[in-house]
């Protein structure tokens, strides 16, 4: 049968075993980095907010959509290279890691130079698709003419902190993750406030953390690689990294799609529903970070135990993270149960956006355990690399929330809107998990 993940060391079964305390000590660290992000957003918005001139805050946000969908384009550098280190660990085959690692490395500095050479034209056309003007668009532009030149950082860093967490270092990650979004909120604090840099100094701040970050990733390199283990990347490394961050770099476009589309939608409904809606997917973001941290612990531990053709490991990471992960997605669903009327109190605007966001906070309380299970398939099989099963079964997914995306608000408002979303994580966490026993089995021949 055809071997779906292998890395280049040898066939050997290297048994293993791992533990309850092997997921946790994977899955808390990257939570709490993850949890990191969404400050820094917070932090940025809020100094710019200080200034007291909404149109410096509208360019920096219609900027950044364009750095998330550019970043986004790259993001499957991380899940991939996690997955080929993790195999590449569990095969006992350093060579293996460090010529996958090489790989991405090229991939990241060539793509990041390549958007650094084209910046000009891209920023002119993500301006105009924003429909960006006025004093709007020239703050928009002073943040995407600084934030730019962070781009081959940014590549960087996706690699290195793949490579890290593949070697199943999640307190590195942590550390990683804490000192990238540490530094770039407190510079944007001192730069914005104290110094006065306005919209420049937000993007300065970004470049500089990123670019810190880096050096911190390449110390962390030259201290855990091998000097003799490394080696140019052949024909066939760099086609099964482009072939895995192909079908990943998909599959990441199709999440991007799924979401966005719900916020259109959601214009469409009204504004006061836009604003309702806006304020409880904050809900659903901040719960992702604890859903990806179990996420994370699939990806390392699932493939550890494909690159070491353990399979008794394998299974037994499913049933781990299964476990943890609806233990995880009911502790979330049960705060934001908890905390929503707080929450929904101090940022809706007005009454009516309030009312509109408690009638449909079920929904997102729904959201962490009907998805719980399509985040940890995903990470199984980027771990795994299934890539293209993984990109085939996304689109699919895709395609039914369409249709129901379509149909349902037609009919039932945005309730229908809702259910659209819930049917997409669903459709997910079915479609991965009936496919999973099958890859598995052609993975790990009997």
């Amino acid at each position: 049968m055809e071997q779906l993940s292998r890395t280049d060391g040898g066939g050997a079964v290297r048994p293993f075993d791992i533990t309850h305390r092997d997921v946790l000590t994977i899955a808390l660290p990257m939570m709490i980095a993850y949890l990191s992000s969404p400050l820094v957003g917070l932090v940025a918005t809020g100094v710019i907010g200080q200034l007291g001139d909404e149109a410096l805050i509208g360019g920096v946000a219609l900027s950044a959509v364009i750095f998330d969908v550019i970043f986004v384009t790259f993001n499957f550098l991380r899940g991939a290279t996690t997955g080929f280190t993790a195999q590449a660990l569990g095969a006992g085959d350093r060579h293996a890691e460090q010529r996958m690692l090489a790989s991405g490395l090229i991939i990241a500095l060539v793509g990041g130079l390549a958007l650094l050479v084209f910046h000009k034209p891209l920023g002119e056309l993500g301006l105009a698709a924003m429909g960006a003007s006025g004093a709007v668009a020239e703050a928009a532009s002073t943040y995407f003419a600084w934030r730019i030149w962070s781009a081959p950082f940014v590549l960087f860093n996706f690699v290195v902190f793949g490579w890290i967490i593949g070697r199943g270092e999640a307190l590195w990650g942590m550390i990683l993750q804490t000192l990238l979004n540490g530094i770039n909120a407190g510079l944007s604090i001192y730069w914005v406030l104290g110094l006065g840099w306005g919209v420049a100094g937000v993007a300065a701040a970004s470049l500089v953390a990123e670019a810190v970050t880096a050096l911190a990733g390449l110390y962390l390199i030259w201290k855990k690689t091998d000097p003799k283990a490394w080696s140019l990347p052949g024909a066939a490394a760099f086609r099964r990294a482009f072939s895995v961050n192909g079908d990943m770099m998909i599959r990441s476009f199709a999440l991007l799609i799924g979401l966005s589309l719900f916020t259109r939608q959601s214009g469409t409904l009204g504004i006061e529903i836009l604003a309702a809606n806006t304020i409880l997917l904050r809900f659903y973001f901040f719960g992702v970070a604890f859903l990806d941290g179990v996420a994370t612990a699939a990806e390392q531990l699932a493939g550890k135990a494909v690159g070491a053709r353990y399979r008794p490991v394998f299974d037994r990471t499913i049933s781990l993270t299964t476990l943890w992960g609806f233990v995880f997605a009911g502790l979330v669903s049960l705060a934001f149960l908890a905390a929503g009327d707080w929450v929904i109190g101090i940022t809706a605007p007005t009454e009516a956006v309030s009312t509109l966001a408690h009638l449909y906070l079920p929904y997102v309380v729904a959201l962490p355990i009907f998805g719980i299970v399509a985040f940890q398939m995903d990470g199984v099989y980027i771990g795994a690399t299934w890539s293209k099963q993984m990109r085939n079964l996304m689109l699919l997914s895709l395609a039914l929330y369409l249709v129901a995306w379509k149909v349902l608000p037609a009919h039932f408002g945005n309730h229908g809107l809702w259910i659209a979303l819930i049917l997409f994580q669903s459709v997910r966490s079915i479609a991965f998990r009936f496919m999973l026993p099958g890859l598995a089995d052609r993975t790990f021949p009997r």
